[in-house]
């Protein structure tokens, strides 16, 4: 189904070198990248966080010390809020 995305030009540059360097075509590219973005195992499952910091204060702790440093680690996108 034909559909319409606007893409800032920098990132359209990168897109068309990466399809180019893999020998496909564009809409490949991203038809593969919203796949592999949408697939399964992709996200934590809802309430994920909440469950495991109720268990006890010892795993409460570790659950809260894990998210602070995903967060810290996170470079290219802004961090999400679990």
């Amino acid at each position: 189904m034909p559909t319409s995305v606007h893409l800032p030009k920098t990132l359209l540059e990168a897109v068309d070198r990466k399809a180019k360097a893999l020998r496909i075509s564009r809409n490949q590219l991203v038809v593969r990248a919203l796949e592999r973005e949408l697939g399964d195992g992709s996200d934590w499952s809802p309430g994920f966080f909440d469950r495991l910091s109720e268990r006890d204060r010892g795993t409460a702790s570790a659950v809260e010390e894990l998210v602070r440093e995903v967060r810290k680690a996170r470079r290219s996108k802004p961090a999400l809020r679990l």
